[in-house]
């Protein structure tokens, strides 16, 4: 009786998951072997796209593996680009990879080593892994969510280190996977909400989740709920190796809730910036509802908050129908 109710269980799980192995229609194509009308690189079809007319717009990208950077400048309609992807709702099922390896080495700003540069407001991006390989050593993105009003689904974020920039405006980050060694989620104005996100880290000795770059009182949090936090599959990392953030502006915000934290964080939680410039007069760094051995410790920065982080906070009190926020995958 019980294998019987655990097939009928999986089959149910799978008749449930949707798929998306087709292109909405009025969507560009992307395709390694694209047929007439089709394009071969994602950027080509982004460059399509009228910039001024404010019909809605989307992207339908074949599986394979793309080797290119993609700028998505800023225009009137909302963008929604699409991965091919058999379970929508799981990132270990995404079949799309752009990649490439900038680093400060080659270009002068962060922006322009990101894989994906999105300028544009009103943008979502669905089962697309996002990776910079360049590695160790320098400043070296996989996304720049350069704009207001941004969703990303069911995504996977690779890099070591600034992997994701959420710079200015709200952005929503939903079952996705997140992956980095030093302050790879940062930026200064950004307010995104991270949902049941894995945020996976690489072998080091010494590495930081966040690094928030609030300098004023303005607006910027960074808000990791429903997530988990742990060594990347197959990496060697020792205990206490990671903090959950350091500050890289004197006003950075930043709150960890309801979220699985193991030993590779440090029992302090949280760093100073740097011995000589720590930044920590006026920061908010706070933890509510977490479990695992990492959430464990005396939190000399941090502080436990007395209640979790509304996502109002975040998004802002329209945030359930705002036309970038999938609730699906809250």
């Amino acid at each position: 009786m019980i294998p019987y109710l655990l097939a009928l269980c999986l089959n149910l799980c799978l008749a449930l998951a949707a798929s998306r192995t087709s292109a909405p229609s009025g969507a560009l194509v992307v395709s390694k072997a694209p047929a007439k009308g089709q394009y071969s690189k994602i950027q080509d079809a982004v460059n399509a796209l009228s910039t001024s007319s404010t019909t809605a717009q989307s992207i339908f990208i074949e599986a394979g593996t793309y080797n290119e950077q993609i700028y998505i400048a800023p225009r009137k309609a909302a963008l929604t680009i699409y991965g091919y992807s058999e379970n929508t709702d799981d990132y270990s099922q995404n079949v799309v990879t752009v990649t490439q390896k900038l680093s400060l080495n080659e270009v002068a700003t962060d922006d322009l080593t990101a894989t994906l540069r999105a300028w544009s407001t009103n943008f979502k991006l669905y089962n697309v892994n996002l990776a910079n390989t360049y590695g160790q050593g320098k400043q070296a993105l996989a996304l720049n969510a350069a704009a207001a009003n941004q969703g990303y689904y069911a995504c996977k974020f690779l890099g070591y280190q600034d992997t994701i920039l959420a710079q200015t405006g709200t952005q929503l980050f939903a079952k996705s996977y997140i992956e980095g060694a030093t302050d790879f989620i940062f930026g200064q104005h950004g307010l995104a909400w991270f949902s049941y996100c894995d945020i996976r880290v690489l072998a080091a000795s010494l590495g930081f989740v966040t690094a928030s770059g609030r300098a004023s009182t303005e607006a910027g949090y960074y808000v990791l709920d429903h997530c988990s936090i742990a060594a990347k599959s197959g990496a060697s990392v020792p205990k206490g190796a990671y903090y959950l953030g350091r500050p890289w502006g004197d006003y950075a915000r930043v709150a960890v809730q309801y979220t699985t934290i193991s030993n590779v964080v440090n029992a302090a939680g949280w760093h100073v910036w740097s011995t000589s410039e720590p930044n920590t007069d006026h920061v908010s760094f706070g933890e509510y509802g977490n479990t695992g051995d990492g959430a464990a410790g005396t939190r000399v920065i941090g502080t436990k908050l007395s209640k979790a982080v509304a996502i109002t906070d975040v998004l802002g009190g329209g945030y359930a129908s705002a036309w970038y926020v999938d609730k699906a995958y809250l």
